[in-house]
C-alpha cells in the first residue's frame, strides 16, 4: 500500500492529501491547478510508484548522512513545483533500499535519474547548482 502526503496549493493554499502512486497527475481539490507530486519509494514499491507513474519522473537516490544530497534536495523539490502536473520526484534512501541501489548500480550519491514509463531516459551522478538541475531535467523532458 503507498502513502501519502499533504500538499499545499501554490496557487490558493488549500492543503491536499497525495498519494505515492495513482493515475493521471495530482490536482488541488479547490482551485484544480497541478499539485507538485513528491513521494518517496523503496525496493517494495518502487514498481507502481516510479515504473507505473503517468508522468516523466525525476528518481533522487540519497542517503540520510549525504551532505551534497540534503543540498540537492531542496532545489529538486523547487523543480517538482515548478514543473507540477509535467514531473513527479520520487526520493529513493540507498540505505533503506539495497535491492533498487543494486539494480541500478549505484556507485555515488546523490544519483539523479529521469524515467519515463520505465525507461531511464537520463541520469546523472553528484550534487550540481539549481540552474543546472533544472536545465537538465527540461532538455529531458523535452521541455527545454
Amino acid at each position: 500500500m503507498s502513502t501519502s502526503t499533504i500538499v499545499k496549493c501554490r496557487n490558493c493554499g488549500h492543503k491536499n492529501r497525495v498519494p505515492a502512486a495513482a493515475d493521471g497527475i495530482p490536482r488541488c481539490g479547490e482551485c484544480h491547478e497541478p499539485l507538485p507530486w513528491i513521494a518517496e519509494a523503496g525496493d517494495d514499491d518502487f514498481g507502481e510508484v516510479v515504473e507505473a507513474a503517468s508522468i516523466p519522473v525525476v528518481v533522487d537516490f540519497w542517503a540520510e548522512w549525504c551532505g551534497p544530497c540534503r543540498m540537492v534536495t531542496p532545489v529538486l523539490e523547487q523543480l517538482a513545483g515548478d514543473l507540477a502536473g509535467k514531473v513527479k520526484l520520487v526520493k529513493v534512501n540507498v540505505d533503506r533500499s539495497p535491492k533498487l541501489a543494486e539494480r541500478f548500480s549505484i556507485q555515488a550519491i546523490p544519483m539523479l535519474m529521469i524515467m519515463n514509463k520505465g525507461q531511464i531516459v537520463a541520469q546523472r551522478a553528484g550534487a550540481a547548482p539549481g540552474p543546472v538541475l533544472r536545465a537538465w531535467t527540461e532538455e529531458a523532458l523535452g521541455t527545454s
